[in-house]
């Protein structure tokens, strides 16, 4: 039988598989960069771009000084060194670095005086644990899919089109519940920050931006989805890629990169390597590069309503059958929320149970 430890062991697989590439990816980067990570506006490290003065030939330079939005709270005593230090090595997107100039942010949605701000906050990290857990307990409902051993979504005794009904709404479920895992973990974080180390509310910006109302492929990756691996994938693949076939080489470089970190943290299962995962991101660049193509001979961009079923095509019927790679590899089984903090499981569960025995009898 495979238990909870088993699904546990499944989950902190793929979660140790995917920080080890971060970490590799930080690592090179950081020990390939000539001139080390700079903040923004300095034009090297501790050496501010608008603190460069000329008085003769000499040049004076003065070191920054702690960025207005922190004030170091008295029960706090970091050096700013180490304080730098920590920020970058945890940080995804580089917001006020280097690395993250040009990256979209999404605009801020929650008041950003620290009170409100924190109240907001937690109310949105109950709110997407809240779902987690449910579409996660939705999920397990599936023969297979919610199995450790793993199942596939496409269940072959069906008619096909109440197959890919099945299977389109466990993909959706799927992505679903990654909305809300993401969303809980940096409300988490963002929690973290602001109260015990007085962040400012506007160090904390959101971490999507709506991606259910992308209507092109372009605004979906570039803008509404999450670009916390956005500087690992150009590092890993975009670089290269463009060394190779400039900017068309760059973007099909990119989302390569991506399918294989993808892949490599589900290979921390154990349980082999997959072509489609991979393939399915490789194919994003033709397809970004459709959408240019459509822009060039139409001179609109692809927009609106048919842009957002070309978007959800996409992601809801080409995507099936990576999704169906990892769920045939048990990662429906995973463990996420422990059952003994489980609102569903403890409570919801329970009832629903008891009203289905009786209906029953």
């Amino acid at each position: 039988m495979y238990g909870p430890s088993q699904s546990s062991t499944y989950t902190t697989g793929v979660n140790v598989s995917l920080w080890a590439e971060i970490i590799v990816m930080k690592a090179l980067d950081f020990s390939l960069s000539s001139e080390g990570r700079r903040r923004s506006g300095e034009i090297r490290p501790d050496e501010k771009e608008s603190s460069l003065t000329v008085n003769g030939p000499i040049a004076v330079t003065e070191k920054p000084q702690i960025p207005v939005t922190y004030q170091q709270p008295s029960y706090i005593r970091i050096n700013l060194w180490l304080r730098d230090a920590i920020e970058l090595c945890a940080s995804m997107r580089g917001l006020g670095w280097d690395f993250g100039i040009g990256i979209y942010v999404p605009k801020h949605t929650r008041p950003l005086d620290r009170g409100p701000f924190v109240i907001a906050t937690l109310r949105s990290f109950i709110r997407n644990f809240l779902m987690l857990d449910f579409l996660e307990w939705l999920l397990k409902l599936f023969p297979g899919v919610g199995d450790p051993r793993g199942g596939s979504i496409f269940y072959p005794q069906l008619p096909p089109l109440q197959r890919y009904a099945v299977s389109t709404t466990i993909h959706t479920l799927s992505g679903s519940c990654l909305l809300a895992g993401f969303g809980m973990c940096y409300d988490l974080l963002t929690l973290v920050g602001v109260v015990f180390f007085h962040d400012s509310p506007n160090d904390w910006p959101p971490i999507m931006d709506d991606p259910w109302s992308s209507d092109s492929l372009h605004e979906f990756w570039a803008i509404r989805w999450h670009q916390l691996f956005r500087r690992a994938f150009t590092f890993f693949g975009g670089y290269p890629g463009q060394l190779i076939a400039g900017n068309i080489g760059a973007v099909f470089g990119t989302f390569i990169a991506s399918g294989l970190y993808h892949e490599c943290a589900m290979y921390g299962m154990g349980r082999g390597f997959d072509h489609r995962p991979p393939m399915f991101f490789a194919i994003q660049g033709p397809l970004l590069v459709l959408e240019r193509f459509w822009k060039m001979m139409t001179g609109r961009r692809v927009g609106g309503w048919p842009g957002r079923l070309w978007v959800y095509f996409v992601i809801l019927v080409l995507g099936q059958p990576m999704l169906d790679s990892w769920h045939t590899r048990g990662l429906g089984g995973g463990m996420v929320i422990p059952p003994v903090v489980s609102p569903v499981r403890m409570v919801l569960f329970p009832v629903v149970s008891n009203i289905v025995e009786r209906w029953q009898h």
